[in-house]
């Protein structure tokens, strides 16, 4: 299996995918016609969605929410993720430029 990264951070290092509150949830299959990273699948079973692939969803992309007519997909918080980028990119720079010396 190939790593995948999001500037430079092993993606799955990085907290960002959706959630699907069941309850909330009618099937419609909306968040599966908008997204085109195979994030989602219909739970044959529950005939609910379910988020099958979640480290296919582009880091900070929440599309699929605004889609979402019963407000059934939330996301981590977005401001904290792009604090943990933040972090760890100034992290990488610094042992860059430490490499360097």
């Amino acid at each position: 299996m190939t790593s995948r990264f999001y500037l430079g951070i092993p993606r799955e290092e990085i907290a960002w995918n959706p959630a699907i509150d069941e309850e909330k949830c009618i099937g419609c299959g909306q968040c599966f016609e908008v997204c085109p990273n195979n994030v989602f699948a219909m739970d044959e079973a529950s005939g609910k969605m379910k988020v099958v692939n979640p480290q296919n969803c582009v880091v900070l992309c929440d599309k699929c929410k605004a889609f979402c007519d019963q407000e059934a997909i939330s996301f981590p918080d977005k401001e904290a993720v792009k604090r943990f980028i933040a972090e760890r990119l100034r992290a990488a720079a610094a042992r860059a430029k430490d490499a360097e010396l």
